[in-house]
């Protein structure tokens, strides 16, 4: 049988792990296809896609509006914020109106986290982009005055002493009654319908395989699982692989659509956005 590479770029972090622990330990046929996976922060992953360097790959939902023409959206892998998200954080009480004035570490300008907190504060804020996981220790020295934390950091945050200004995943939900779509897949449009149909149903099956296998998906996804003992990793991998991570169903794709009309209607997104899933 001939042989097809597909480079696969997902985040170093639990959930993206367990998602695709049966594809990285060949726990399914895969029909002619290796996966090569290539860990890297979603920023990094999210300039990657604009490149179209990679046949899969995650990306943050805002950074999809900028990816039509090279990627379309698979159904399966999505990271839905429902009732919480990227948070906030500060070493002293403030109001939410005071984060205009501050100074913010954020983990990029394409993640959909820092759109939301565009939506949130239209008016702006000064702001640096540094990586993810650096972004507690930075607001805990003082380096900045808020930090906007993604991944595990929504758990830990408390560890360092910090405070919770605003769950933006908990904002939206309020605002528009919608969950927020934090993230997903997508795939690589000239790889032909076939090929394209064949990822999407392996993605599917590795998901559904990781809920199966639950301990042994998440004894594999321990090693990204940057200051979480088992317990702990398996609330964040529960928060981001589930239902939703299946398939977005009809909410989990209006969600997508309200989104990333916001972000236009409020200037972030430069057009409108035809929002194209695989079949």
């Amino acid at each position: 049988m001939t042989q097809r590479i597909i480079n696969v770029g997902h985040s170093p972090d639990p959930d993206d792990a367990f998602m695709f622990y049966a594809l990285a330990h060949d726990k399914l046929d895969t029909g002619g296809l290796v996966f090569r996976h290539q860990l890297q922060d979603i920023e990094t992953l999210n300039r990657r896609a604009l490149k179209g360097e990679l046949e899969v790959t995650a990306i943050s939902i805002h950074a999809y509006a900028y990816l039509l023409e090279k990627y379309a959206l698979l159904p399966s892998g999505c990271s839905m914020g429902d009732r919480y998200g990227p948070m906030v954080v500060v070493r002293r009480d403030m109001k939410i109106d005071e984060l205009s004035r501050c100074r913010i570490a954020v983990p990029g300008t394409m993640t959909t986290a820092f759109l939301a907190l565009r939506l949130l504060l239209p008016g702006g804020f000064e702001h640096e982009v540094m990586p993810f996981d650096q972004i507690l220790n930075a607001v805990e020295s003082g380096k900045f005055d808020a930090g906007l934390i993604i991944h595990e950091g929504q758990l830990t945050f408390q560890n360092q002493g910090l405070k919770l200004i605003v769950d933006l995943g908990v904002w939206w939900q309020e605002k528009t009654g919608l969950p927020l779509p934090l993230g997903g897949n997508v795939v690589r449009r000239d790889l032909g319908t076939e090929t394209i149909r064949q990822i999407s149903r392996l993605l599917k099956e590795s998901i559904q395989y990781s809920l199966d296998h639950r301990q042994d998906a998440l004894t594999y996804a321990l090693q990204y699982a940057r200051d979480m003992d088992r317990s702990l990793a398996d609330k964040f991998v529960g928060m981001y692989v589930n239902e939703w991570t299946l398939d977005y169903g009809p909410r989990g794709r209006a969600a997508v659509a309200k989104l990333l009309e916001e972000g236009h209607r409020a200037g972030v997104i430069p057009r409108s956005v035809e929002v194209a899933f695989v079949d």
